[in-house]
């Protein structure tokens, strides 16, 4: 039962604000509402998505509880609680109001680049203390250090609070090792929009997605289809989603899905530094694709 919550499409939620930096909370509770009606499965909060990293703690919480407020139980919700120090992360877990937040998602450390010893020791050290399940996230695009599969798999089978990972390196080779050896229950989680179609044919149980906060109904039919085996159905969502995925990221996340859902009126196109708005070719692709895009499902 713990696993299956997160079967599906998680949303990786972005942060919305003000023209002058402040957190827009009301375009947040419009946001919220637009990917629960969407379908989808979960909400992670404080992702990479969130822009956490320029987050006050005082930001970062009442985020997650103005989201676990308006969320009110309609579906699981996940908090990103990482970072490269291991003990202060120990004790912000220690110390966690857990009502409301169904699991924790931690990416791997980033900047010290510990060798793999060092990443089984960090996540050992969160899993003995954490009273939620563990979601493991890998992302050596931003943090350059890989989670192998050999340390992955070994954190799995010995601690069953690490129920799954968010695996974006990127490598479906990696990505089936896991898949063949991981406990029956391990979830295998996409962390790449694009790869998403590739991920659930392999045997991956869904999607932390960015994309999903623009369009969570495709999305969630997408993984459903996937799923179900429907390939056919789940080859012309992706298709039909496939350029909008590649614009939103040509100039970094969360600078693109920021301007997708401003031509979508669902929140301004406000970032914070060092995040900036993306470039006008950019800009005038992704709100061509919103313009233009025809819905497969209807």
């Amino acid at each position: 039962m713990m696993h299956s919550k997160f079967h599906g499409v998680g949303v990786a939620l972005t942060t919305p604000f003000h023209k002058y930096g402040t957190v827009d909370f009301t375009s947040l509770g419009n946001l919220i509402e637009h990917v629960i009606k969407g379908g989808v499965d979960y909400i992670v909060a404080l992702g990479t998505t969130s822009e956490a990293a320029t987050l006050t703690p005082d930001e970062r919480q009442a985020v997650v509880d103005f989201i676990i407020e308006n969320v009110n139980k309609r579906v699981p919700i996940v908090v990103g609680i990482g970072g490269n120090n291991t003990q202060e992360l120990v004790e912000t877990i220690k110390h966690l109001d857990t009502e409301g937040i169904d699991a924790i998602l931690s990416v791997t450390p980033y900047y010290n680049k510990p060798n793999q010893k060092g990443l089984y020791y960090h996540y050992k050290a969160l899993a003995n203390i954490s009273p939620l399940p563990l979601i493991l996230y890998n992302v050596p695009g931003r943090t350059s250090v890989n989670l192998s599969a050999e340390t992955t798999l070994k954190l799995a089978h010995e601690f069953s609070n690490i129920i799954g990972i968010k695996e974006a390196s990127g490598d479906l080779v990696q990505v089936m090792k896991i898949l063949r050896d991981k406990p029956k229950d391990f979830l295998m989680i996409s962390g790449d929009d694009a790869l998403t179609e590739s991920i659930v044919a392999l045997g991956g149980k869904g999607v932390i997605s960015v994309t999903a906060n623009a369009y969570p109904n495709e999305f969630q039919q997408l993984v459903k289809s996937g799923l179900k085996k429907d390939t056919e159905k789940t080859r012309l969502i992706t298709n039909s989603l496939l350029e909008f995925m590649e614009a939103i990221f040509e100039d970094g996340n969360p600078a693109g899905i920021k301007a997708a859902l401003s031509v979508m009126g669902i929140m301004k196109n406000n970032l914070r530094l060092p995040l900036v708005k993306v470039n006008v070719p950019t800009f005038n692709r992704i709100k061509t694709f919103v313009d233009d895009y025809k819905s497969p499902l209807r």
